[in-house]
């Protein structure tokens, strides 16, 4: 019988280049920084909403005009905005903001052959590691409104959704706007996600669809009416955990 210690895979016969090892460590401080900035930046912009949506999204297309639209409002009604920082729906958000009475955020990421930053932030923040943007986005939010867009826009809607459903964020608004765009995936949520029992009916309620901007900011203000921005002791402990 061959010694366990000699199975490939087995840690006890695999050791990590040090140069290896010491690049993973100054990550860890990478990251750290990254936090640390974020945290001390973003604490002061309460309330704050985050926009989402397609970064290929062009100024003269009509979901383009519709986050403009949007994010001026929010804007005017004293809510910081905060954006990927990029062009398409990002630009449209930030550049509605950046009109407005209230900071325009951007959360802007290093990627190899996109993302450059637009010029419409009062805010900017720059980040190497995809998971301290997503927390960024998150820690502060007091809503979510997710326009059209690909894959980036679904990982962050599957990402707030995740976090409320297990209770490891607040519950906040999340409004999906343009119901015609989100129709196909709310109806496999509805046919598939639910009685294959993977999500709750209940989940469903986690989220709205609106197309008007109006209907977007009343939304979010019905939600506060009668408690006010700011977390609840419980609320600021789950954020704490963050």
């Amino acid at each position: 019988m061959s010694d366990e210690g000699s199975k490939p895979g087995n840690p006890r016969s695999f050791s990590m280049p040090s140069r290896v090892l010491s690049r993973e460590s100054w990550k860890i401080f990478q990251i750290m920084a990254e936090f640390v900035e974020g945290f001390e930046r973003l604490a002061c912009i309460s309330p704050s909403v985050s926009i989402f949506g397609s970064a290929r999204t062009s100024p003269d297309h009509p979901y383009y005009r519709l986050a403009e639209d949007i994010a001026r409002r929010l804007s005017d009604a004293g809510f910081a905005v905060v954006s990927g920082g990029g062009p398409g729906i990002m630009e449209a958000a930030n550049k509605g903001a950046f009109n407005g009475k209230s900071p325009s955020v951007g959360l802007n990421i290093v990627l190899p052959h996109e993302e450059v930053a637009n010029r419409y932030q009062d805010i900017s923040l720059v980040f190497r590691h995809f998971f301290a943007r997503k927390v960024s986005f998150v820690k502060y939010a007091s809503a979510y409104v997710v326009l059209p867009g690909g894959f980036g826009t679904l990982d962050e809607l599957a990402e707030i959704l995740t976090l409320v459903q297990t209770g490891k964020s607040r519950r906040i608004p999340i409004i999906l706007v343009h119901p015609e765009f989100w129709a196909g995936l709310i109806g496999w949520f509805q046919g598939k996600l639910v009685p294959e029992k993977v999500i709750d009916e209940a989940d469903l309620d986690l989220f709205v669809m609106l197309e008007r901007p109006e209907d977007v900011v009343d939304a979010i203000f019905r939600y506060y009416e009668y408690r006010g921005f700011e977390p609840s002791e419980e609320e600021a402990e789950i954020q704490l955990n963050l």
